[in-house]
């Protein structure tokens, strides 16, 4: 079986070589402004297409097709670059883009500078956005070109970007980040980058003063994203990108230096298998438990038992649109919880055996419901849960040890006074019998 998969997947492999398929489907409903042309973004669109996406686009405004019918999502992605459009088709509402995530469809939405209602569907995804018109604006370094066209370092490690990516062309605004945790920072903004209304240094003291009247602190430095990632607890993927520009052939083939090309284009293209759900996506296959020295799991468990747990793991592969096993997880934990973790302990990959994990662990000594949890949430990565509840008892009448242990002193103490009572009273009655003495005035008849 193994020889044959082996011969199976450099065929797949070939086939697939042009294609990065999605793990949830590959329709796409682009969501275009008037005001932008689709030629704009032709190489965006055209790598999408190459890629095997089938696309639709529609006006904001247009009624078909729709977004969602029979209570059923209609497109499996959708790309939302409509950033100042203030107006949608009664389907487009905030409400209908949130339960879309609920349905397993994910977003690529672009913001501008303007007050849409992006801007307050943003504040639902804990996005803080700055004043209206006061878009990312860097001095440094110096280039000719718009202090609103900003060259941005991607991050040097992460798991969404590729490694050794050339600085990106930036151009819109910024989001300061709330404290929710299924945020995703993508591209931060540069240390010596801030948000103003004005090209030139004068309004900066005006933009510090409107900054802390609105009690959100300076909008500057590397504490402002660029784009950001969002991931439901469903593992639905929404992307906020600062700006439509990032996504232009102009910006693709826009030099960052002289021969040295951007790298808009890879970026565009990490942030959409990102969104679309081509990497980093992650499942359990199965979870097994079963006692030591046996296979089969049992229906319940005697308390001090020693259990062995194990979960397969996979993640998939776009090239191959396949599930491969994945050991890549090296901080995965398990917990045996009643209420509360009553065992919490590491879940390691096994060597040798790839998308293996097993952990062997001691039953506490309490009797109850309890649960195999595996709950593994890390940015960037799908969400790994998994439940499985088994009823720990105390052992049968049977199955009691016939002397414990710990109560040796109370056994030898026992015993030692039952052997202490038995020499006694064999020394009491096995003593000489005594006449008793006459005394000296008792006469003798």
């Amino acid at each position: 079986m193994r020889f044959l998969r082996g011969l199976l997947l450099p065929l797949v492999a070939l086939g697939a070589f042009a294609f990065a398929r999605s793990s949830t489907g590959d329709s796409v409903l682009v969501l275009l402004d008037p005001s932008l042309k689709k030629e704009n973004f032709s190489i965006f669109f055209d790598d999408l297409e190459k890629q095997g996406y089938k696309l639709t686009f529609r006006s904001p405004k247009d009624a078909e097709p729709q977004i969602i019918k029979d209570d059923v999502a209609q497109f499996a992605h959708i790309v939302f670059f409509a950033p100042d459009t203030k107006s949608y088709a009664s389907d487009i509402t905030p409400q209908s883009l949130v339960s879309l995530l609920n349905k397993k469809t994910n977003l690529l939405l672009a913001l501008s500078t303007k007050q849409t209602p992006l801007t307050s569907l943003a504040a639902e995804f804990s996005l803080i956005l700055p004043p209206p018109g006061t878009p990312l604006i860097s001095h440094f370094p110096q280039r000719d070109m718009p202090a609103t066209v900003v060259p941005v370092e991607p991050p040097p490690t992460g798991s969404i970007l590729s490694s050794s990516l050339p600085a990106v062309w930036f151009s819109g605004v910024p989001q300061a980040l709330g404290l929710n945790p299924m945020l995703v920072p993508v591209l931060k903004a540069p240390p010596y980058s801030f948000a103003s209304d004005a090209d030139s240094d004068s309004g900066a003291d005006a933009l510090i003063e409107a900054a802390e009247k609105g009690g959100e602190g300076l909008w500057a430095g590397s504490q402002l994203s660029l784009v950001t990632g969002f991931q439901t607890l469903d593992n639905g993927r929404a992307t906020w990108v600062g700006g439509v520009d990032m996504f232009t052939d102009d910006f693709f083939n826009k030099e960052i230096a002289k021969g040295k090309p951007s790298g808009n284009r890879q970026f565009a293209r990490d942030v959409t298998a990102w969104t679309f759900q081509e990497s980093n996506v992650l499942r359990i296959d199965s979870v097994e438990h079963h006692r030591v020295n046996e296979t089969l799991p049992r229906e319940k468990y005697t308390i001090n038992d020693q259990v062995t747990y194990t979960a397969y793991i996979s993640k998939y592969n776009p090239e191959l649109d396949l599930w491969e096993p994945y050991s890549g997880i090296k901080d995965m934990q398990l917990e045996f919880t009643m209420l509360d973790p009553h065992v919490r302990t590491a879940l390691p990959p096994v060597p040798g055996e790839p998308g293996k994990y097993s952990v062997t662990f001691r039953v506490p000594d309490r009797h109850g419901v309890f649960k195999f949890v595996v709950d593994y949430k890390r940015k960037g990565f799908t969400y790994l849960e998994s439940t499985t509840v088994v009823p720990v008892v105390p052992p049968r009448h049977d199955e009691y040890p016939r002397f414990l242990s710990a109560a040796w002193p109370y056994y030898v103490g026992a015993f030692s006074t039952s052997a202490a009572f038995v020499i006694f009273v064999a020394l009491w009655l096995g003593g000489d019998e005594r006449e008793p003495r006459k005394s000296k005035g008792a006469k003798t008849e």
